[in-house]
């Protein structure tokens, strides 16, 4: 046991020599000027739960809400979740100091104020567009027995919430925040949607598993898509040194009314027409017209036999 005790120590200590060389963390190693932590994401998910409860009161963490405490309940939940992104706000922009140009921590301090007051005051929207996505959750599915069974069961419903408050805070300018958001989400539901996308009202996703919406994706009104559907960039345009280009649009417009089957895959700078229909499996690289449906080929039903014909 003393051999294997000296042999582990002396093992050990070599590991950590090599893992403290520069040379093995500085690509991946992340420095502050501030004593300010990384976000957390314990803190944001509770965000996201309170939040919930106050979007759907009733069904999530105060399903003993009633018209008459419906103020005590909001406002606790509201009171809570400032202080909470607030310190993540702050927390995102220390964050980003390591990449990005310095500020003193007074700066990040009011800026993380201004934005939260910013984010509350467009929960009155956000539940007005969730409210349309359950309408079109329940509309379109015909197993849905009635809209509380969206809120509270669908993965759609619960990806679309997170997509809705991460774009809101996506819009402002809020460094990390959004993506840890909408990350969450993604691990829990296996729906991948980047809080860059703009998607419309009334967005119902079927099943869902798998589906990817991509940064620069844009999302009409009424659009409904199945499983495993991905929107996502064809190629990515490089800078002189060979880098990816950031910012510039590389994912599908879908406008309003249009219906994506299962498995579709489309890809790049594309815009689906109005009214379009496309069918499961198909990839696509080109633009559609309104109101036409893509299909694949049709079965072949030809029969060889000894290998005559092929």
């Amino acid at each position: 046991m003393k051999s294997f005790n000296g042999r582990r120590e002396k093992v050990l200590a070599q590991i950590v020599d090599q893992l403290c060389r520069p040379e093995s963390y500085s690509s991946v190693a992340h420095y502050h000027d501030h004593d300010v932590p990384m976000p957390s994401t314990e803190a944001l998910t509770e965000l996201m739960e309170i939040l919930r409860s106050v979007i759907f009161p009733g069904y999530f963490g105060n399903s003993e809400i009633k018209p008459h405490t419906m103020h005590y309940y909001t406002g606790a939940g509201l009171d809570r979740c400032s202080i909470i992104l607030h310190e993540q706000i702050k927390r995102g922009f220390c964050f980003a100091c390591g990449f990005e140009q310095a500020r003193k921590s007074t700066e990040c301090e009011a800026q993380a104020a201004e934005l939260t007051v910013a984010f509350l005051s467009e929960l009155p929207e956000i539940r007005r567009l969730l409210a349309g996505d359950v309408q079109a959750a329940f509309n379109g599915d015909p197993a849905a027995r009635d809209r509380g069974e969206t809120i509270f069961c669908y993965p759609s419903i619960k990806a679309l919430t997170n997509h809705r408050v991460a774009h809101s805070l996506y819009k402002l300018d809020v460094p990390l925040i959004p993506r840890i958001i909408s990350e969450k989400a993604h691990s829990e539901t296996g729906i991948d949607i980047h809080p860059g996308a703009t998607i419309g009202e009334r967005f119902f996703m079927d099943h869902g598993t798998g589906i990817v919406i991509g940064e620069t994706c844009v999302i009409g009104n009424n659009v409904r898509i199945y499983q495993g559907v991905t929107l996502g960039a064809k190629s990515f345009p490089l800078d002189a040194s060979g880098k990816p280009i950031k910012g510039v649009k590389r994912h599908p417009t879908v406008q309003d009314d249009v219906i994506v089957y299962s498995g579709a895959t489309i890809l790049g700078t594309v815009t689906i027409g109005r009214g379009a229909m496309i069918g499961g499996n198909v990839w696509l690289t080109r633009d559609v017209p309104a109101r036409t449906r893509v299909l694949q080929g049709g079965l072949d039903t030809g029969r060889f036999e000894n290998g005559a014909g092929i």
